[in-house]
């Protein structure tokens, strides 16, 4: 059996026994596959820490930067208090429709404000809005730009805050100072600033599964 076999062998073990079968989450999937939406959307162990996250957090407030078909959306929208708000923002507008769908179908669209548009675009509109501080927030866009949607989060939370940035591994690359591709040189330069910024203490866990060698960071606002 070969590594990468055996990581996926564990993660369905995982899946089975943790999260269980769920109509909505799993049309949601199916939706994204047939408009073909590209197939990264976190695994089903990943939404369910998400969620666990939510819960700890015991966040009322939460931004999402990075949609794609709202699978990710639906873990953490559904720990939501009734009168909780998730704010998500993506690019496409393809991909926003697909997500409005499955929110929707999850009955979850009167708790989630889907925007469209480039989040760099989207962040200071919302920002103008004077929100209040969002208790989490949840990256997982455009790799390149990580460090950007790192500085507008410490913008938009206070202290107590949580910050997730998805996909900081990069299947290892991110350890290679041959590797100057712009998704490499972005989860960087959010890692350093996590180690730098004296407003947040963050760490960052290595992860592998069903889609192969990752991991993400995970940082608390201090002040």
């Amino acid at each position: 059996m070969s590594e990468s076999q055996l990581w996926e062998d564990v993660d369905a073990y995982f899946t089975s026994h943790l999260t269980p079968d769920d109509p909505a989450l799993e049309a949601a999937l199916r939706e994204s596959e047939a408009a073909r939406l590209p197939p990264v959307n976190v695994t089903a162990t990943q939404g369910k820490l998400l969620q666990l996250l939510t819960q700890i957090q015991g966040a009322r407030t939460i931004l999402e930067i990075g949609t794609l078909g709202g699978y990710s959306t639906i873990w953490m929208a559904r720990a939501l208090p009734a009168d909780g708000r998730l704010v998500t923002l993506e690019y496409s507008a393809r991909h926003a429709e697909v997500a409005t769908r499955n929110l929707a179908r999850a009955g979850l669209d009167a708790l989630v404000d889907v925007r469209v548009g480039p989040a760099l675009e989207s962040l200071p509109k919302l920002a103008d809005e004077n929100p209040a501080p969002f208790d989490l927030v949840f990256i997982d866009a455009d790799k390149g730009n990580n460090p950007h949607y790192l500085e507008w989060a410490l913008k938009l939370t206070s202290t107590g805050s949580l910050v997730v940035i998805d996909n900081v591994v990069r299947e290892g690359r991110v350890a290679d100072p041959d590797d100057t591709a712009d998704d490499v040189r972005g989860t960087r330069a959010a890692i350093e600033l996590i180690g730098a910024h004296p407003r947040l203490s963050g760490t960052a866990i290595q992860t592998v599964g069903g889609k192969g060698y990752d991991g993400f960071a995970l940082a608390r606002v201090l002040a």
